[in-house]
């Protein structure tokens, strides 16, 4: 596990996390609320698990291989809730969130290997 990769998936989840905010606000001023419901959900709770990853790896936790398999799994969800909306913030999530599960896999899987 190089300092390199950690930094590239705290990166990924920084501007996962800020998409995910960003799409959560765009999507409350929306007139479809309804139909933008699980969106709203699942940005809030990705947006909080990427801070929380970012934490988890800056702190070195001793759980950050679960906690980073977990943001993947919600980052993916995100993403797949986003992609049924064709707002540009959705579309914008969709990128960053799948992003930002790649990088948590990636480093999940090599911290798995060096403990």
């Amino acid at each position: 596990m190089t300092r390199i990769q950690y930094q590239e998936c705290i990166d990924a989840c920084l501007k996962c996390m800020d998409a995910c905010n960003y799409s959560y606000v765009s999507s409350l001023k929306e007139y479809n609320l309804a139909d933008l419901r699980e969106s709203i959900q699942l940005d809030r709770e990705c947006a909080d698990i990427c801070s929380f990853a970012v934490q988890a790896m800056t702190r070195r936790s001793p759980f950050v291989v679960e906690i980073l398999r977990l943001c993947a799994e919600i980052c993916d969800r995100c993403a797949d809730a986003s992609s049924r909306h064709e707002h540009t913030h959705c579309q914008d999530c969709i990128d960053a969130c799948r992003n930002a599960a790649a990088a948590c896999r990636l480093v999940s899987e090599a911290v798995e290997v060096y403990a």
